[in-house]
């Protein structure tokens, strides 16, 4: 693309803003501030600065190689990761060391949080700063929000997600682990810290079975402080650990042969993930570090073609309309016209960005900023989902489920009536059970013919499930992200289940 067509795509840009007029003069100061708004500067240059002999520009501004990106884009694969665990096994940090190795944080940015930690009497934690950055989970140590950050290896893009591991916070965990493709599951190996995570309340435990119900298909259990003066790299300790989580991996539901691999780590020193271990530290210790773990992970085929479906988790004001969120099925092009549902409002497509970068199309899997115009910002809640208009995604207030009743609280029993919030990709939306239609058999897994009114915890159950306000739903068989979901009620996860009929 020469620098003509790029002066009069840039126009039409602009023209598309200012109702159809080109106005270069009204352009400029619009251009101004929009620089400091927006957070991908490269697509606004002034388009009467632009001079067909004035190379400077061409360097800086290269829509060509845009389309080359965008071909690369679509050869490297790209995967969401969520890092999950017990409060305080390490999930920042090592989320941090990752970004580190892979030269997403440089040196100095390093040494700025080692100051900042040490003032804080944690030398330990400047690590995690790079995942945490508010101030409150600074001063806590703590996670509070899902963290997001970038970074490749040669073979695919990952999007790391830090998200909370204390149960304050697991509904935030919830939004995170829902976006993912492989779960990191972070166990510290240091004398009492695995043993408070995995007990009953510890949070390891709460954190596989949602990773399992929200789709994580494949987990990478890594355990961590393995450098820790209690442990040594101790082959003992490793052992014991991994003895103790098969069963209970088992037990949520995953295939520990096919879907679970174990490694040892330490990400605090780095050691073990971006090279595989040194022989001498670790003699025991011969399988893939980390990133070879998490390259050579095969995940199932998503199909572009599909009908389009982007649950929104957030959004923003930003020269228009701008949502987030992952698209679970279908592509989507700059230019199209898709429908916000429930509340079946057209808009269309302005631009697409993944990451910083601005993309003509995006394909199932990917983390994108959509700009969209024909719709208000504050008429979009997370939970709203960007359908395509051929097949729009049902809304419903009601619908058909089949669930696992893990543990409800104090004894009570699960029967129609029974109020709960309810998780679904991106939706947290108040529920209540309004008929129980079958109970399962836990030997056949097929349900009884016996009519039930209630049942107790560890029982299948196929229900009715009416919720307050209308919400975007797929049947499971057909969209499975879309489709699975949790229950909780009082910061406790009661229930686990797939929508099986709309």
């Amino acid at each position: 693309m020469d620098i003509e067509e790029e002066i009069r795509s840039l126009q039409l840009d602009s023209a598309e803003e200012n109702n159809g007029v080109i106005n270069l003069e009204d352009g400029k100061p619009e251009v101004d501030t929009s620089d400091k708004v927006d957070e991908d500067p490269k697509q606004d240059v002034q388009p009467q600065l632009v001079q067909a002999d004035e190379p400077k520009v061409k360097d800086k501004e290269t829509p060509h190689v845009q389309d080359e990106k965008d071909d690369l884009e679509l050869k490297k694969r790209h995967v969401n990761v969520v890092f999950i665990g017990h409060v305080d096994a390490g999930k920042s940090t090592t989320g941090g060391q990752i970004l580190f190795l892979s030269g997403q944080v440089d040196e100095r940015t390093i040494q700025k949080y080692e100051k900042e930690a040490k003032d804080k009497s944690r030398e330990s934690w400047y690590m995690a700063y790079i995942m945490d950055t508010n101030e409150e989970e600074r001063a806590k140590g703590k996670t509070v929000e899902v963290g997001r950050a970038h970074f490749e290896t040669e073979k695919t893009r990952f999007t790391i997600l830090d998200a909370p591991g204390h149960k304050s916070y697991v509904p935030n965990m919830i939004s995170g682990a829902s976006q993912a493709d492989i779960g990191v599951l972070v166990i510290s190996a240091r004398k009492g810290e695995f043993e408070t995570g995995y007990e009953k309340g510890g949070q390891t435990r709460e954190h596989v079975q949602l990773a399992k119900t929200l789709g994580v298909a494949k987990l990478l259990v890594v355990v961590n402080k393995m450098d820790e003066p209690t442990v040594q790299w101790s082959k003992e300790r490793y052992a014991e650990i991994e003895s103790k989580m098969i069963p209970f991996l088992k037990q949520s539901g995953y295939n520990v042969k096919k879907d679970v691999q174990f490694l040892p780590i330490s990400g605090l020193n780095g050691a073990n993930l971006q090279t595989r271990m040194d022989k001498s530290i670790c003699p025991w210790w011969d399988g893939p570090c980390l990133f070879e773990a998490l390259d050579s992970v095969e995940l199932p085929e998503r199909d572009p073609n599909a009908a389009f479906r982007m649950p929104i988790i957030d959004k923003f004001k930003d020269m228009g309309t701008v949502v987030m969120g992952k698209v679970e099925s279908g592509t989507v092009r700059e230019g199209d016209s898709v429908l916000v549902m429930p509340n079946k409002v057209h808009v269309k497509v302005v631009a697409i960005y993944i990451d910083e970068d601005r993309v003509k199309r995006a394909g199932p899997g990917e983390n994108l900023r959509v700009r969209v115009s024909g719709v208000e910002e504050e008429d979009i809640l997370s939970g709203f989902v960007l359908s395509c208009v051929e097949s729009p995604i049902p809304a419903v207030t009601e619908f058909v489920a089949q669930l696992q009743i893990l543990e409800l609280l104090d004894n009570a029993i699960f029967t129609a009536g029974y109020k709960a919030v309810l998780h679904i990709h991106s939706v947290v939306e108040e529920c209540e059970i309004v008929e129980l239609l079958h109970q399962i058999d836990p030997k056949t897994r097929k349900p009884m013919k016996k009519k039930v009114l209630f049942v107790k915890s560890g029982a299948g159950i196929v229900c009715r499930v009416q919720v307050s306000n209308t919400i975007c739903v797929e049947t499971f068989s057909g969209f499975p992200q879309l489709g699975r979901f949790t229950l909780r009620t009082e910061g406790k996860t009661v229930a686990v289940g797939k929508v099986t009929k709309i």
